[in-house]
Parts: C-alpha cells; structure tokens; sequence
C-alpha cells in the first residue's frame, strides 16, 4: 500500500481527504500568544470567530515538528504502507519540507517527498493528481513525479481585500501594492502573481475570477475558497460560473483556514484549479 500524506497548508477539503485516502500533518498557528494544530485544535469557523467585534487577533504559523509528521508516517505504516509520498507546500514558504525531510530519515520505508513549489489549495491539486495516479496503478515515484509535474500548472485567482493582512506577512509583491480603482482580482499560472483585473461589483469581480479557470477551454480539477462567512456570495458565484461552464470541472469547496487566513485576512475570495489530462 502506498500512503498519501501532505499539510494543513494545503486546506484539502476533510471530504476530499478521505475521499483520495490522504492523511494529513497539522500545521501549527498562534493566536494572541496560544498554539494551536490547524483542523485539530481549531479549524476554520473557530479562527474566524476570532475576529468577531472587528478586532485583529495576533496570528502567525509555524511548520509542524518532524516529531508531528513522523508520528503521522507512524499512523501510515501501521495501515500497512510499504511506501509514502509526501507532498508539501513549497520550501520557499515554509520549513514543513524540511521538517518532512528530517522525519523521512528515520522512517522504516521509503518516503517520496515533493515540494509543490506553491501554498493554499495549490498543493492540494498537486496531492490530487498524485491520487489520481495511484488510482490508475501508479508507482509511488512516479505519483511524486505527477504531483511535482502539476504544480507548474496550478492556476489561481482571488481577491484580498484585507491588504493589511497580506502586506504584514510579507506576501504582497511592491508592483501588486499599487493604487487601483476597485478591487484588484489577483491570478496566475504556476507562482506568478500579477493583477488580471478590477472590479466594482460582486458580479463583476466573480465574473473576473472565474475567466482564467475556463479560459483554456479544457476539463480541469478546481477547488472555491469560503474564507469568512461574509465571502460566502463570492464563493457561491464562482460554484455557480464554474457548474454552469461548457467544459467539465470536477469541483470542490474548501475552507480558508488559519495557516493561510494568518496571511491574507478577512474577505479573501477565488481558488485553484489544474487542467485534466487525457
């Protein structure tokens, strides 16, 4: 048996999870001061809870210990996997790799591990290409391979409209910070980030948001964000663009949860999607 691990980072969906047979590592998010394991101790509605009264709660995250994914690649092999791949956000955002890496050496199978490169439901895609290759009778080096050969293709667009949050954490690039009139929509294909375009109204901006997932005019996989209730007509559009499209999405919600709404605030509205090979 071959075991599927990746991180809270990836906001996978519980669904979904146990839907492709993923285990998956907490990451862990401070809130004013207090640690907690992202889907253990807290998941999305309770970080959202803490913004009630329109304060700003102190966030920041951290990768989980090799201890924590150990203990999870423990869980693997106690299933029965005989091999383990491991797909993580990328090393460029988070030390979770490097804290995979440290555990894989001390595992008694072999650990494949990849590093998507990206963040967020990005990672998912990759992690749900990797399933879909093992499906279909994959090796697990080669269902690594699948998932690092997808993240070049993730694609993405949303909007931030707490910029604060985004600017605070170090994730807002200077040509993104610049004035716009209304709401920048955010998007790009494999990690690059530029403005695609501004929008006025709700209709507008989902409009916007859903033409990059369709604008290749192929079947892909792609995942809505609901970060905090008020985003829910956002999220709600887009399902509806997106179910009503001529091509076939295989579609899913997530949640923003904390280890991502640390950095991006109230108000973050879009998602993820990849093209679906033959």
């Amino acid at each position: 048996m071959i075991a599927l691990v990746t991180d809270s980072t990836s906001q996978i969906p519980a669904e979904l999870a146990t839907r492709l047979g993923v285990m998956v590592v907490p990451v862990i998010v401070t809130i004013d001061g207090v640690d907690h394991r992202e889907g253990i101790d807290i998941d999305a509605d309770g970080f959202w809870q803490t913004f009630a009264g329109q304060r700003l709660p102190e966030v920041a995250t951290s990768q989980p210990s090799p201890g924590a994914i150990h203990a999870v690649y423990d869980a693997a092999i106690a299933a029965g996997a005989t091999e383990i791949v491991s797909v993580h956000v990328g090393a460029e955002h988070s030390g979770t790799l490097n804290s995979a890496r440290l555990a894989a050496q001390s595992t008694p199978v072999p650990v494949h591990l990849v590093d998507t490169g990206t963040a967020s439901f990005g990672v998912t895609c990759c992690v749900w290409e990797a399933a879909a290759a093992l499906t279909a009778g994959a090796s697990a080096e080669e269902a690594a391979r699948r998932a690092e050969q997808t993240a070049p293709l993730v694609g993405t667009t949303f909007i931030i409209q707490a910029l604060d949050f985004a600017r605070r954490g170090g994730r807002l690039a200077p040509h993104l910070e610049e004035d716009h009139d209304g709401v920048m929509v955010l998007g790009g294909v494999g990690g690059a980030i530029d403005v695609l375009a501004t929008g006025h109204s709700i209709d507008e901006l989902c409009d916007h948001m859903v033409a990059p997932f369709l604008a290749d005019g192929v079947p892909i996989r792609a995942g809505v964000s609901l970060a905090d209730p008020a985003t829910e007509i956002f999220t709600a559009g887009i399902e509806a663009r997106l179910h009503d499209a001529d091509i076939p999405v295989d579609l899913v919600r997530y949640r923003v949860g904390p280890s991502i709404a640390a950095h991006t605030g109230p108000g973050t509205a879009g998602g993820f999607w990849y093209p679906v090979g033959d």
